[in-house]
């Protein structure tokens, strides 16, 4: 077929009153957020002392309206009207804080061994939730954790630290470490040639401190919202909007939003969606010796919440093809678990229902997914991914010289259908409500492909963009990737990357994630 150009409508945002409005933005601030609520129920924050000042000073922003000094840097930037005008309700102070020994958190930031850094630290967060909130006569429906930079810095999978606070451990104890670990775990009696340390487990869960706390927090049923001290550091750059800076207006959007919803609602809903449809995003992620991999599904439903469910470990992952597929047997269960999870928790009658998957998904594993659909349910396998690969687009104009004609991106919503089952949507572009690209690169386009089952392409496209704005961890008008895509990641980080945490400690809401 010839191909064909389209401009996709950006999607609308439903909030307050059912009034609908395209940005996030502007919808908070005139109509406030689709669920509404009194107050903000009771939370707890976790931090050194410094940190537990800047976050004071942040409640007191938060309750407070910002914008960029400059007019011209307000379109992109919306200014910010208060917490309580875009949420209805004032921001509160912490029922509880609960202040962590300097010393004593630069030390653990600074050990030797990655693995201690991330657990040690870890454990300095949870420890207060552990032994103190119990305590309360409420239970918080939030822990805030305000994190010192060298913590950001030191405790990340692939951190080095130079000045260590211990002794290196060589090659050889890592690796006896590692076998002892696994014998743990398979039952097996192994004789250690190396001094053990206490809590051996620790080898088992992630090296990224906050992969390794959303983790663990799980078993607390309590989400946590984990802030950089330099975040909450309010210079005059920042609070004016100068250039150079991420302005204050913007990080207000963006954890007011985020901490709004993982207080119990949600800001924004979708008046686009179709009843009894949902999109399931599936994610994986390699074991730490390459053999194995688990996968993930992730279901979100037409009300934007969603569910999660996570699969078994296996040799999902292909050399010869570098990407992912499960058997039919493991893509049956997969699919089976998700949708009893989903029942368990709505129950409302599903009608139809669309993989999306990077790695796209063969002929056995859309069987094994088809077998799992209750039946009268339709079911469409759909591969979508950044394609570094495709072809770009520019935008025309009548720039007088004619060298430097076509130089813009391209507006975002525009989608170039190559074939029937086969497009390109650019979900990066010009946005025409903040007059700009916001991107660094030239935007690159989604290539979506219908692989098994029936679907009309533009109205796929169409849900593919209205998922890109249902990211509630931050306040966005379009990302570029949607939500089935993108999440894929923050389950894998969180849940994949800590195989020791027991299956039942896991939780199924998306606020645990994120």
């Amino acid at each position: 077929m010839t191909d064909k150009f389209y401009l996709l409508s950006e999607p609308k945002l439903e909030f307050g009153s059912g009034q609908q409005a395209e940005d996030p933005h502007d919808g908070l601030a005139l109509f406030g957020p689709a669920e509404t609520r009194s107050d903000i129920p009771d939370y707890v924050v976790i931090g050194s002392k410094a940190g537990l000042s800047l976050w004071d000073n942040w409640v007191d922003s938060l309750n407070s309206s910002a914008a960029c000094e400059d007019v011209t840097r307000q379109r992109p930037w919306p200014p910010f009207p208060g917490f309580d005008v875009a949420f209805g309700c004032m921001w509160p102070k912490p029922s509880k804080r609960y202040v962590l020994d300097t010393r004593q958190l630069d030390l653990m930031s600074r050990r030797a061994d990655r693995y201690e850094r991330a657990y040690s630290v870890a454990n300095l967060y949870l420890s207060p939730i552990q032994t103190q909130v119990p305590r309360l006569d409420s239970k918080p429906a939030l822990a805030v954790c305000v994190v010192p930079e060298h913590v950001y810095q030191n405790c990340r999978t692939k951190s080095y630290v130079a000045d260590t606070s211990d002794d290196v451990r060589s090659s050889t104890e890592r690796s006896e470490l590692k076998s002892l670990l696994k014998d743990k775990q398979s039952g097996q009696r192994h004789f250690a040639f190396v001094e053990l340390p206490p809590n051996l487990e620790q080898y088992g869960l992630s090296p990224d401190f906050r992969r390794q706390l959303k983790a663990r927090v799980m078993q607390y049923d309590m989400p946590v919202q984990i802030v950089r001290e330099s975040t909450l550091n309010i210079t005059d750059k920042v609070g004016r909007g100068l250039k150079g800076v991420n302005p204050l207006s913007d990080r207000l959007w963006n954890i007011g939003t985020a901490l709004f919803y993982k207080c119990g609602r949600k800001p924004w809903k979708t008046p686009w969606a179709r009843d009894g449809v949902c999109y399931v995003g599936l994610a994986y992620r390699m074991s730490e010796d390459k053999r194995t991999a688990c996968c993930a599904a992730q279901m979100f439903l037409d009300s934007g919440d969603g569910v999660v469910f996570v699969g078994e470990f296996g040799p999902w992952y292909s050399q010869d093809r570098k990407e992912f597929h499960l058997t039919r047997k493991a893509a049956r269960d997969l699919l089976d678990g998700t949708i009893r999870t989903y029942l368990e928790q709505d129950g409302r009658k599903l009608t139809e229902i669309f993989l999306h998957a990077r790695s796209g998904l063969d002929r056995e594993e859309f069987e094994g997914f088809a077998e799992a659909c209750p039946a009268g349910v339709k079911l469409v396998g759909i591969r979508v991914r950044k394609d570094r690969f495709e072809p770009r687009l520019f935008r025309h104009d009548d720039h007088p010289e004619a060298s430097r004609r076509g130089m813009h991106p391209v507006l975002r919503g525009t989608f170039w259908q190559r074939t029937k089952r086969h497009g390109l949507l650019f979900t990066s572009g010009f946005k025409p409500r903040i007059a700009t690209y916001d991107g660094w690169e030239i935007p690159v386009p989604l290539s979506i492909t219908i692989q098994h089952g029936e679907a009309d392409l533009i109205q796929v496209a169409t849900d593919i963009l209205g998922l890109t704005k249902l990211n509630y961890n931050s306040c966005q008008l379009g990302e570029s990737q949607p939500i089935t895509v993108k999440y894929s990641d923050k389950i894998g980080e969180v849940l994949l990357s800590n195989p020791e945490l027991p299956r039942e400690q896991w939780r199924t809401n998306f606020k645990y994630y994120i």
